[in-house]
């Protein structure tokens, strides 16, 4: 069995010093956003005892859905980085980037130097760039890969796209995969699926991804964005993909969204026969450590039944 962990929508605080140059961009925006909403929100303690009881339950990998950061300056790339060693060798955690993480022009490469260990392929000694996405890690059965969706946006936009060069490459890397035997797991910031979030944060390319998916085959998909726990299926009837996604890592109990949680799916089987157990641990109160709220059985069968009913 393979104990595979999610969180995403970190978001860690608090923001280092900001400048007034640091403001004359989009980031102003932001900046009166996190002070008006997300700081009182938002905590460091609540991130703490979520990747303590992750820890605690030993996952074989944990997989990390983007938004670590909030403004993307460079103080809080460089917090990120030295949070990410905190988490674990990059050997046994993958980072694909949020819009957060690329919240103004210059940002996804700045992300791309610092957090390359933890968002690369095996094997791969190249610079992380836009184009190094998707990207494939292979852990025992399971083949971890990493797609991109984010990309600098106009204020007031916090939209990802999947362009037709990345999905080429998914397709390419699924096909090998799935050749290999392997379950095939996709980790994506923005949810692939119509209507998960408003228009202002959908993801551009969702029909592309369904399409790549249904053509080429996946066992489970993950993402953040939404800070909400949800679950969504692709594909046709009796060959549904689950769509996964998680609440905000550092949510404090008390705000709009669920308080924070993280997936913890136990994957088991082999090709044609696989059986996932999803696990959903979190926050229910604001001394209460994690606890499980929710555990469902993610096979082909169960996953069929769940989507007609």
């Amino acid at each position: 069995m393979f104990r595979l962990a999610h969180i995403s929508d970190v978001h860690l605080g608090p923001l280092p010093d900001v400048s007034y140059r640091d403001l004359a961009s989009k980031r102003v925006l932001g900046y009166v956003n996190w002070q008006r909403n997300r700081r009182r929100h938002m905590h460091d303690a609540v991130i703490d005892a979520i990747v303590a009881d992750i820890k605690a339950n030993t996952p074989d990998h944990l997989a990390v859905t983007g938004d670590l950061v909030n403004l993307a300056l460079d103080g809080e790339i460089e917090m990120a980085r030295h949070w990410l060693e905190t988490l674990g060798s990059p050997h046994d955690v993958s980072v694909v980037p949020g819009n957060h993480d690329a919240y103004v022009p210059g940002a996804f490469d700045k992300i791309c130097r610092s957090w390359a260990a933890w968002m690369s392929g095996d094997g791969i000694n190249t610079p992380v760039d836009r184009n190094a996405f998707p990207y494939l890690r292979v852990r025992g059965d399971v083949a971890l890969i990493g797609v991109s969706t984010a990309r600098a946006t106009a204020p007031f936009m916090a939209n990802g796209f999947f362009m037709e060069g990345q999905a080429k490459r998914l397709g390419k890397l699924l096909d090998t995969t799935a050749r290999q035997g392997l379950f095939r797991a996709i980790m994506i910031h923005h949810p692939p699926v119509r209507g998960a979030v408003p228009q202002h944060k959908r993801l551009f390319g969702i029909a592309r991804f369904h399409k790549i998916i249904r053509g080429h085959g996946a066992e489970l998909v993950l993402h953040g964005h939404s800070h909400l726990p949800s679950l969504f299926f692709i594909g046709n009837r009796g060959a549904k993909v689950p769509v996964v996604g998680v609440a905000a890592a550092g949510q404090a109990p008390g705000g709009k969204h669920p308080a924070a949680q993280y997936n913890l799916f136990d994957i088991d089987g082999e090709k044609g026969n696989w059986r996932i157990r999803l696990t959903r641990r979190g926050l229910t109160g604001p001394a209460i450590p994690p606890s499980d709220l929710q555990t469902l059985e993610l096979g082909a069968e169960a996953g069929a039944a769940m989507a007609a009913s």
